[in-house]
């Protein structure tokens, strides 16, 4: 399974996105959106929007930070 991370520092939803994966030691590969023009492009190019936090899962987005997480409990924490 392939999983990236797209945030950015001071968005409050990236934050609980963030905070679970530190609670529960979880590492997947972030990239932020605010430190390379590239990186926004990049999810642009997946998601079709800049939107954050965005977890992508074998090159498919998930957004919203409820929905990572739930998707994490159930996939990661087995």
């Amino acid at each position: 399974m392939n999983l990236t991370l797209y945030y950015f520092p001071g968005c409050p939803f990236c934050g609980r996105v963030l905070a679970f994966m530190e609670e529960h030691t979880l590492e997947v590969p972030k990239k932020n959106i605010h430190e390379n023009d590239a990186v926004r492009s990049e999810l642009i190019e997946i998601g079709q929007k800049s939107q954050v936090p965005c977890l992508v899962i074998d090159g498919k987005a998930l957004y919203e930070s409820n929905d990572i997480i739930n998707w994490m409990e159930a996939n990661l924490l087995k």
